[in-house]
């Protein structure tokens, strides 16, 4: 995953390495008129210390700096970055982020936020707006995928047990096997766990979720099909605060926000049972709609984190840094694999790294 986002990223700080690599022709320092008399540092006191008439128009001046002000950032090397110079890296940045499967949204969100940010602050002379914008990016982006402030390993250490966990989302996207996967993910950190299935309408679901509670030697607690999805859940919780168990992991069958029965029972899970956490499982490769999906989600029934599965296939990378800005949660694990072993915990930091090295 994000292999696709990283090499629209890598051709836009490539484009920018050749730009500043050209020589501009007749460039002249911003505040060449100080420099022509000299030193700023030779200008008589006097002389440094008044302010043309028209310093303080906004027309003229709009950011109000004074030739003082000006002078000093030269005479240390440095200047303003303005507007105009960043309009061209940052059209070429929201680009490289939409093809990389970045909603449209997010993408100017994330454009609109370095502008705001290096408008008006300072550079070395030798920096182009370009190398600005490459710079800052790593920090845009982390600042929208780091969202959220859990940490999954220490939620789970600090919770009183037992702790629910339900999961949600369509059809087909690995929810089932992801529950599993999270299953031994915790077993192997010494946690006793019990399933859940309340999935009760889906034919075959109980066997799916038995096969897998088999293989991992994890106890299932399941009704029959077409039964009441809140009560096999209840029963699950039940039988963890009476076997001493510390977590209950329970699916729910497959929907779309606009199913109104299936949202209506993730409602009476969540009055009967009182989930202590709720996931959100989809597809990385499904880009732009696994966006929308967790939007719709987290507006019909308050998500906590997400969990996105197939991010070991040809996927832009997109969806993780969107699905984190629409809905302010978390992305906790990455699938990257059909192995019971191949969920990769979520680090910002690191997945940042991936894309911007």
């Amino acid at each position: 995953m994000f292999d696709s986002l990283k090499e629209k990223l890598g051709k836009f700080k490539d484009d920018v390495e050749e730009e500043a690599d050209e020589p501009e022709p007749d460039a002249e320092p911003e505040d060449a008129a100080v420099e022509s008399d000299g030193d700023a540092a030779d200008a008589p006191a006097a002389d440094a210390s008044e302010e043309p008439d028209d310093a303080g128009d906004p027309e003229v001046n709009p950011k109000g700096d004074s030739l003082t002000e000006r002078a000093k950032l030269f005479a240390s090397g440095q200047a303003k970055i303005t507007e105009a110079e960043l309009e061209e890296p940052l059209e070429q940045l929201e680009f490289a982020l939409l093809e990389g499967d970045v909603e449209m949204s997010v993408a100017r969100d994330i454009v609109e936020q370095l502008r705001e940010e290096l408008v008006g602050t300072a550079r070395a002379q030798v920096k182009t707006g370009e190398i600005v914008v490459e710079e800052a990016i790593g920090n845009a982006l982390l600042d929208v995928i780091d969202v959220g402030g859990m940490d999954f390993d220490e939620e789970i250490a600090a919770h009183e047990k037992p702790i629910t966990i339900i999961f949600t989302g369509v059809n087909g996207v690995g929810k089932t096997t992801t529950i599993a996967k999270l299953g031994k993910y915790l077993d192997d950190r010494g946690y006793d766990v019990v399933l859940a299935n309340g999935d009760t309408y889906r034919a075959g679901a109980n066997e799916q979720l038995q096969e897998h509670a088999d293989t991992l030697d994890l106890k299932l607690i399941s009704h029959e099909q077409g039964g009441d999805p809140a009560a096999v859940i209840y029963d699950a919780v039940e039988y963890a605060e009476a076997n001493e168990v510390d977590v209950v992991l329970g699916d729910t069958a497959g929907r779309l926000h606009t199913a109104d029965d299936l949202m209506a029972q993730l409602e009476k899970i969540d009055r009967v049972v009182g989930p202590d956490m709720t996931i959100f499982a989809d597809e990385a490769v499904a880009g732009q709609d696994a966006t929308h999906r967790a939007k719709q989600f987290n507006d019909a029934a308050e998500i906590d984190g997400v969990v996105l599965t197939k991010a070991d296939a040809d996927s832009q990378g997109g969806a993780a840094i969107s699905i984190a800005e629409v809905t302010g949660k978390p992305i906790l694990f990455l699938g990257t694999g059909q192995g019971y072993d191949d969920l990769e915990t979520f680090d910002p930091e690191v997945i940042v790294e991936r894309l911007t090295e």
